[in-house]
């Protein structure tokens, strides 16, 4: 007992220091933090972008694998148990704790800046051509990648927590590799560590995000200031009521929320579908899953080492490192709620179903928007180009009942937001304290309090740029981590069927 509370106290207290050295020397010199953050963003990309491509690929076919072949069939837990949660409340927690907030804010928002400034250089601006390609990348960037590495570690989490009855640590994740004596202590100290800082800045990356979203649409739709001090006092609201939300416990709380985040959402949807452009959506949604399709291997591995061209580094490999950095967080997440599931069920309902919501919301609300500017000239585009963080409320403000659904929007993100952070203290609190299941209030604030402490800091150094570098900064070593955790799974799953 001694060995597990000295190791979840140097996992905690490293962990915390490190943030908290952050989120000071973001205080007090936020210049230079913006500086440093971008020369390491710089270095990570133009060095390391090929890695995160190649890791991306081998996450899929490494997930795809299992849930075909014979290991499919292995559940994560003894093969008596059922499923602990319903089959949309299940889904509906993967989609609020997974990538909700993030979606809201570029399902206009990414289309519409390709449409504006397509990828590829022969492609002429806000054409039926750029409107194609724009659909294209959006469906790639929020497809089956993105979810792969969330269902890699929650499966291996899923699979040593209830069928090898180990914590639910990503160092216990390494054991299948450990052999007999297991993982040394001060190595698996650092996994965990490390673990913790992706998750913290992966989290306050997306939680910036949605901040930066409900100011914009405040400003939009109410004209209140859209600054700092405007975005400082929403992270404080949102801080209270993800702290509130999280004392109520998981099956209480964020089951509540997701469950109602998830029918606000298609509400919202559906709305849009029936009321826009209806047929030129699903023509859309249509071309652009055969063009995902057609165009996924080349996809996977584009990046131009001849031309020079940023493109893919601010994109699909910011995507990547984003989805790397809140993956410790989301797998922990995943794997606490999907017990009693077989690999082959889990890897296919994680992998598929948010997916295809994402693919489904991007043609919906991008396809609608690119509607709008080729055919009735509205000029969403430059909406989105003058400010980023309205594109959302650009394109509801030519729908019916535009501040209703305006209103709808920002409670979406809102809840959206305190569901994933809500979700965040929790796993926090559970790696840091030896995979405690339960872990205690004081610990879940103390989280809590530095996720909303390094989303300032991020915002104000350098805002949305800023959130992006962090992502990427963090997500590099644990990639490496990543890749030990599939070589342990499959070591764990060979032994056990022999």
């Amino acid at each position: 007992m001694r060995k597990k509370e000295n190791a979840s106290n140097v996992v905690f207290w490293g962990s915390a220091l490190v943030i908290l050295f952050f989120v000071i020397l973001g205080s007090v010199n936020p210049e230079s933090f913006s500086v440093y953050a971008a020369k390491i963003f710089d270095f990570t990309t133009v060095h390391f972008g090929w890695f995160y491509l190649l890791a991306m690929v081998f996450f899929v076919s490494f997930c795809l694998y299992l849930a075909c072949s014979k290991y499919g069939r292995v559940k994560l837990g003894d093969d008596s148990e059922d499923p602990e949660y319903s089959f949309f409340s299940w889904i509906s927690m993967l989609f609020a704790a997974g990538f909700g907030a993030g979606l809201v804010f570029w399902g206009v928002a990414e289309p519409m800046t390709h449409f504006a400034a397509p990828p590829f250089e022969g492609v002429e601006p806000r054409s039926a051509e750029a409107a194609r390609l724009a659909m294209r990348y959006s469906f790639f960037n929020w497809g089956i990648h993105q979810w792969s590495v969330f269902a890699l570690v929650g499966l291996v989490l899923g699979y040593f927590q209830y069928r090898k009855k180990e914590k639910s640590l990503i160092s216990s994740a390494l054991s299948g590799l450990a052999g007999k004596k297991g993982i040394h202590p001060f190595l698996g100290d650092f996994m965990d560590i490390a673990a913790v800082i992706a998750t913290v800045i992966g989290v306050a990356t997306s939680f910036g995000m949605a901040v930066l979203q409900i100011n914009g649409g405040l400003s939009y739709v109410f004209s209140l200031p859209n600054n700092a001090w405007m975005q400082l006092i929403i992270v404080a609201v949102m801080f209270l009521m993800y702290i509130t939300s999280a004392l109520t416990g998981i099956d209480r709380g964020i089951r509540f929320l997701s469950n109602l985040n998830m029918g606000i959402a298609l509400a919202l949807m559906l709305f849009v579908l029936f009321t826009g452009p209806t047929v030129f959506i699903l023509n859309g949604l249509t071309l652009g899953v055969g063009d995902y399709i057609q165009h996924f291997v080349e996809s996977s591995f584009y990046i131009p080492p001849y031309q020079g061209d940023t493109w893919v580094y601010d994109w699909t490999i910011f995507y990547w490192s984003w989805v790397i950095a809140w993956s410790p967080f989301v797998g922990s997440f995943v794997a606490r709620i999907s017990k009693g599931r077989t690999i082959r069920e889990y890897v296919f309902g994680v992998m598929i179903v948010p997916p295809a919501i994402a693919l489904v919301w991007i043609a919906v609300f991008g396809g609608t928007s690119l509607h709008m500017d080729l055919f009735k000239h509205q000029a969403i585009a430059s909406a989105v180009e003058k400010d980023v963080t309205t594109a959302f409320f650009a394109l509801l403000e030519h729908m019916p009942f535009p501040f209703l659904l305006s209103v709808i929007a920002i409670v979406l993100i809102a809840i959206f937001i305190v569901t994933s952070a809500d979700s965040a203290t929790f796993v926090l609190g559970m790696m840091t304290s030896g995979g405690n299941p339960d872990p205690s209030i004081l610990r879940r604030f103390i989280w809590g309090t530095l996720m909303a402490a390094i989303t300032a800091v991020l915002i104000i150094s350098s805002g949305l740029e800023g959130l992006q570098t962090a992502a990427l900064i963090s997500a590099l070593p644990f990639a490496i981590i990543l890749i030990l955790m599939s070589f342990s799974l499959i070591k764990s799953l060979r032994q056990e069927k022999n």
